[in-house]
């Protein structure tokens, strides 16, 4: 078993989940709009779940089912971290920010 990161992580990447993790199994880059339990590093000790703000983070085995698709995103950015950027935003689009209040005429 292993823990992954999902949907509610992203843009948020709060990284109190990687201050607890004693193995450092918890990475991210500048340019992820997420972060990501590397499975194979991963002692399955649940240290990371409760500090989520967001309750982004489960036990591979208790994964919503809504949300499975996380389980591979995880795995495969160790992998091919571009190619999961790009798979992340086709399954999440990233939301334009919105344009600043107009300043009302006085």
């Amino acid at each position: 078993m292993t823990y992954v990161v999902t949907e509610a992580c992203i843009d948020i990447k709060d990284q109190s989940c990687i201050e607890v993790c004693p193995v450092d199994c918890i990475i991210t880059a500048d340019e992820d709009r997420m972060v990501y339990i590397d499975p194979e590093e991963c002692i399955d000790c649940g240290a990371c779940v409760d500090p989520c703000p967001v309750d982004a983070i489960y036990a591979d085995a208790d994964v919503p089912a809504e949300l499975a698709v996380y389980t591979d995103i995880n795995r495969n950015w160790f992998a091919d971290r571009e190619g999961v950027r790009q798979e992340l935003e086709s399954v999440k689009p990233q939301q334009p920010d919105p344009a600043p209040a107009s300043p009302e005429a006085d």
